[in-house]
């Protein structure tokens, strides 16, 4: 799945209100699934309740959650330059109307999408769980150190997703019902496809697959990472008088360089610990949950290549 997807990605995060869609689109989740990504790709590797990492009978989890469908139907960059209502003829059936509309995208990237009824299962205790899956999933059962837990799963009754791979897409349709909207008829059940020109991706999903989720991804506690930043920075300001002395050789000491390691201090501060520093003791000294946001959309489309 290339860079085409991520303007989809990205704008559905921010119109379902936190939401994201699994990668590859498809893909079914459930709360409690915990995984990883890897090279651009969601990696499942199982479930907090299936692996009993926690009690089942401990959590308590809602079902059939309504969600507003408002926040369900959007897009970016399409428009509709032409509409008309039509007669046709069937040897069956006879004369008949239908609705011809033609979908354009305006840019690379851009894209149509609508679902309907859509509904959530929710863990709904997640801060009486939220310490406990820190310990087990970092100490006691795995030793994981970056992890994602789906805590919302999302199923739609019907959606439909169109991206354009190219700023000439086009998309024309046909149905025997009509509307005003850009999305009225795109999407609907007896809307047929006539034409279809540098799509990336189109899909009709009508069974209800829990393909759109919400998650908490451990962090280092904001307290430990700054202690190691400043120390880190402590640490490198002496580094060239250290290697003037150390080493005999002629070296440029550049004392205006500032190192830039706040991207990368998340990880650091984990390997930097002493050997048993990190135990079941004081797991909760260095972690904490967040939500997974659009800084993981990113991750999403990071790829090293094959």
């Amino acid at each position: 799945m290339n860079a085409n997807y991520k303007n989809f990605y990205r704008n559905f995060y921010l119109q379902t209100g936190g939401f994201l869609p699994t990668k590859p689109l498809n893909q079914q989740v459930y709360p409690g699934d915990f995984f990883q990504i890897r090279n651009g790709e969601m990696i499942i590797l199982g479930n907090i309740f299936r692996n009993n990492t926690v009690d089942p009978d401990s959590c308590q989890i809602d079902y059939n959650v309504k969600l507003n469908p408002i926040g369900w139907k959007f897009h970016d960059g399409v428009t509709k330059p032409y509409t008309s209502r039509e007669r046709g003829h069937d040897s069956e059936e006879g004369a008949y109307e239908y609705s011809k509309q033609l979908i354009s995208f305006g840019a690379t990237g851009s894209f149509l999408f609508k679902a309907n009824e859509p509904e959530s299962i929710k863990i709904m205790n997640w801060g009486s769980i939220k310490d406990l899956l820190i310990i087990r999933l970092t100490q006691t059962h795995f030793s994981f150190r970056e992890i994602y837990v789906v805590t919302e799963s999302v199923s739609t009754l019907d959606w439909t997703l169109a991206i354009s791979s190219d700023h000439k897409a086009e998309l024309e349709i046909i149905t025997d019902t009509e509307g005003p909207g850009l999305i009225d008829v795109f999407g609907h059940h007896s809307s047929k496809t006539i034409l279809s020109k540098d799509l990336e991706y189109y899909h009709r999903e009508t069974n209800r697959k829990p393909s759109f989720f919400k998650a908490k991804k451990l962090m280092v506690q904001d307290e430990r990472l700054e202690v190691f930043i400043s120390e880190l920075i402590a640490q490198r300001q002496f580094q060239n008088e250290w290697a003037r002395s150390f080493y005999k050789h002629e070296f440029h000491y550049d004392n205006e360089y500032a190192p830039q390691i706040q991207s990368h201090a998340q990880v650091s501060v984990l390997d930097m610990l002493q050997a048993n520093e990190l135990n079941p003791n004081t797991a909760l000294q260095y972690f904490r949950w967040a939500d997974a946001n659009l800084d993981d959309i990113e991750k999403l489309f990071i790829s090293y290549g094959n």
